[in-house]
């Protein structure tokens, strides 16, 4: 059987009826759709985390883009002035 995929398009979905999930799954079972979900950040630090050694917590994370953003609304409200 050769199929033809020309025609792929890809859309973002937001669910809002749990049937409508139900449905997707059906499809994708049926070969006629294939669901890519997005990792979360948990799973993307999880998946970095693997081969490191020394790895930041999410806690260290946070605190360093807290500082970094804190250092560049003070560099803009110092150029604004």
């Amino acid at each position: 059987m050769i199929l033809n995929y020309k025609n792929m398009e890809a859309l973002n979905v937001q669910i809002i009826n749990p049937k409508a999930k139900l449905l997707l799954m059906n499809m994708e079972d049926m070969d006629l759709i294939r669901i890519n979900t997005k990792p979360t950040l948990s799973e993307m630090l999880a998946k970095l985390r693997r081969n490191e050694t020394k790895v930041p917590s999410l806690e260290e994370i946070t605190e360093e883009v807290e500082l970094v953003r804190k250092k560049r609304y003070n560099a803009k409200m110092q150029n604004s002035n």
